[in-house]
């Protein structure tokens, strides 16, 4: 938690009210007090907002990735057509992190990832691109509005959200991920056992035996896959969802949310970010006024044809005699029938309550749970975790997936950042499929099967009712 004395010596400076101002200008506005954030919508239009703020207790302010005609206007559970309709645009965010058990460890792998990423965008001729670091142990991407064309093939790209940017972030991960492995391994001087330690993963989970190609037979390689370790926060791209915005001070570490040179990531220290050190103005995060207007294209299309070939790749996939896995039930599958890692998870979580809840979510939409019945269970849910999610946050979750046209299966249980990172794992009385809702699936219609035999009056008992006539 951050004192008030502290923050109000620090939102007290004219230079860091109007670079906040600057960057939220046509969005929407959200202060953070500790641990609950203020009214919403809100916008800041002058200096003395900041401060006024600052006096009532705000410790950090978070603005959204859209841009808004009027974000006073915005309201809760809006369906997309009129969200829509209020868009102006919106700004790439990409939330970078790694993931690792020690706090150093990942920040040092969050510099790597970054910086892949920053010279993957440099690649497809984005000159606009700028970063800063997060104030915890990751750093925030972004590409402004005015890079991006704004229409693709006859389509709005304004309306194109969050479909675009999860796109966008997913592709570029699979660009970086390769050379993300090999400057981890470099930077721990090849040393396996040493990221294991550090990161608190088994070397499994990172490392495969690979044959060499052209090689003998019993020719392999020690191959590092970078996968558990790189986090592209796609999942948070979402609409009127909210980031901390430049300048702004980070509740956990004290630490301010400061921008930084893009050719100069590696080098980034820390205590550069304290706040009586951190500078304001040096760096600039989101260049609008240097992007230049549709350089962003070549980028676009590449996401998009990326998208096309995963899409293939997964309908494939599923034509296979694993489709019956995913084969539709009638009604909705009763609690009962969850596998054990659902009813873990319903539990409450300690950490990764955004994953989970996105688990949560899209499982018991293919479990054939009405909107109101996925709400109330994930309500109920939310009040046993430790520390509840936000019930703004919760509520605009809830009504992106009601404007999905197709239900989503959650991840699949192989997925390690949604179950075994947070303590939930498969056991025993898990069966061998996939993906949980298989399983749920799998286990209804076992128990539905049995209940049928068992209603089923056995011939025997029928011919000796018959004979005592």
């Amino acid at each position: 938690m951050i004192h008030l004395s502290t923050s109000l010596k620090y939102y007290k400076r004219e230079n860091v009210q109007k670079a906040l101002i600057e960057h939220g200008r046509d969005k929407e506005v959200a202060a953070r007090f500790n641990e609950q954030f203020g009214k919403r919508p809100d916008i800041l239009t002058y200096s003395g907002d900041v401060l006024e703020l600052a006096k009532q207790g705000a410790t950090s302010f978070h603005c959204s990735e859209e841009l808004w005609t009027n974000p006073l206007l915005l309201q809760p559970q809006m369906q997309k057509k009129e969200l829509d309709k209020m868009r102006k645009g919106w700004d790439l965010l990409l939330d970078v992190d790694t993931d690792s058990k020690d706090k150093e460890t990942g920040f040092e792998y969050s510099k790597i990832a970054a910086d892949l990423i920053v010279k993957e965008l440099k690649l497809h001729g984005i000159t606009s691109v700028t970063t800063k670091f997060s104030g915890n142990k990751g750093f925030h991407i972004a590409v402004p509005w005015e890079a991006f064309p704004k229409e693709i093939n006859g389509k709005e790209t304004k309306d194109l959200f969050p479909e675009a940017p999860r796109k966008i972030a997913a592709y570029l991960k699979e660009r970086t991920i390769a050379e993300l492995g090999r400057r981890i391994l470099q930077h721990e001087k090849g040393n396996y056992r040493a990221i294991a330690e550090k990161t608190g993963k088994d070397v499994k989970e990172f490392a495969y035996v690979k044959a060499v190609k052209g090689g003998m037979e019993s020719e392999r390689k020690l191959e590092f896959n970078a996968e558990p370790f790189l986090v592209v926060d796609t999942l948070l791209i979402s609409s009127r969802h909210m980031y901390r915005m430049p300048y702004s001070l980070h509740e956990k570490s004290g630490l301010v949310s400061l921008p930084v040179d893009v050719g100069n990531i590696m080098a980034f220290d820390k205590k550069t970010a304290l706040p009586e050190k951190a500078v304001v103005g040096q760096q600039q995060f989101m260049q609008r006024a240097t992007a230049k207007e549709g350089e962003a294209r070549s980028l676009f299309i590449a996401a998009f044809d990326f998208g096309k070939t995963l899409t293939v790749k997964v309908d494939e996939e599923k034509s296979g005699s694993l489709n019956r896995e995913y084969d539709e039930v009638e009604g909705k599958i009763p609690e009962q029938y969850f596998p054990p890692c659902i009813k873990k998870m319903l539990e409450g979580v300690e950490d990764g309550r955004k994953r989970a809840l996105f688990v949560l979510i899209n499982f018991l939409g293919s479990c054939n749970y009405g909107n109101e019945e996925i709400e109330a269970e994930i309500k109920e849910w939310n009040s046993r975790n430790k520390e509840p999610l936000p019930q703004l946050y919760l509520q605009s979750q809830l009504s992106y997936a009601r404007q999905k046209a197709e239900k989503v299966l959650p991840p699949n249980c192989s997925n390690a950042s949604y179950y075994k990172e947070l303590g939930i794992e498969c056991t025993a009385e898990c069966g061998t499929c996939k993906n949980p809702v298989a399983e749920a699936k799998q286990i209804y219609r076992r128990a539905m099967r049995v209940a049928t035999e068992l209603k089923q009056p056995k011939k025997r008992g029928r011919k000796k009712e018959d004979s005592n006539l």
